[in-house]
């Protein structure tokens, strides 16, 4: 069998076309017993055949330090930053972070660089699962399409929420479901009342959870989109955190449940506009 035919049988999970590996021939970059091959070259039993990293793909790696939650040789989970982008064109990214932050699967399906198999909004922060092998970013990728991974988030938002509720609303003309349950409410002179809650999306829509509360009449404190302008909290960004999920791990099976601690401006905001709330009272 001849190069070009054989190499996309075990290169697949890193150049899944065949047309991706004749370039990648063309490139040098598949060597055969450390020469470079050709697409005609004939392969025979006991070579070996090596697949160089392409230097335009290697992304530029940016040394910021993300809080790792979980590692095993197969994925990790994050705990991300807000205003830090999953992905995208720009430097400071998730993607370009996480070959700094972790550690090369030494699985034989490793994948080149670590890679995120869902997203979270640049100004959310919280729980984000990287696979490290392609078995773990098909298996977890089939979780998340078929919505069997159950992720929790803790938000704050405007105004007194009466009772926990299920939202049935389409979010760009397609199905979104989530439901809330209240953990506290506290009185706030600027806003009249703050509702801290623990929101459950059923679906993973574009900022679903940002849409349904601010179609009830909720908006999450910090959202510059769906929010009122004149109630935007400056230099506090959004308040809204990816806080606990639960998944079958890729390679055991095992049930993964992992919840992080709520931000510490969560806290401190309903702490202060509870104590502006009283002191004012008190003083009337």
């Amino acid at each position: 069998m001849r190069l070009q035919d054989y190499a996309p049988k075990i290169f697949y999970n890193y150049i899944p076309s065949n047309a991706g590996i004749k370039k990648a021939i063309k490139r040098g970059q598949i060597l055969v017993n450390g020469d470079k091959g050709q697409t005609a070259t004939w392969i025979n039993f006991g070579q070996k055949l090596e697949l160089l990293e392409n230097p335009l793909t290697i992304p530029k790696i940016y040394e910021c330090k993300l809080p790792i939650i979980f590692e095993d040789d197969y994925m990790a989970v994050i705990n991300k930053p807000a205003g830090l982008t999953v992905s995208g064109n720009q430097f400071k990214t998730v993607v370009n972070a996480l070959p700094f932050n972790v550690t090369k699967s030494s699985q034989l399906d490793a994948l080149l660089y670590p890679t995120p198999v869902h997203r979270i909004d640049n100004q959310t922060s919280g729980i984000l699962v990287i696979a490290k092998t392609k078995t773990a970013q098909i298996a977890l990728g089939k979780q998340f399409e078929n919505h069997t991974i159950q992720k929790k988030y803790c938000t704050i938002s405007i105004g007194k929420v009466h009772t926990n509720q299920k939202i049935d609303l389409k979010v760009d003309n397609k199905p979104a479901e989530t439901t809330f349950e209240i953990i506290k409410i506290v009185k706030s002179l600027k806003f009249k009342d703050l509702s801290c809650l623990k929101v459950a999306p059923k679906t993973g829509r574009t900022h679903q959870i940002r849409i349904h509360l601010a179609n009830i009449g909720h908006p999450i404190l910090g959202d510059k989109i769906y929010g009122n302008p004149k109630n935007n909290h400056n230099g506090k960004g959004l308040f809204l955190c990816a806080s606990e999920i639960q998944f079958l791990h890729p390679k055991t099976f095992k049930v993964m449940h992992l919840k992080i601690d709520i931000p510490h401006k969560f806290k401190s905001m309903l702490v202060r506009e509870r104590r502006r709330w009283n002191t004012y009272n008190l003083t009337k």
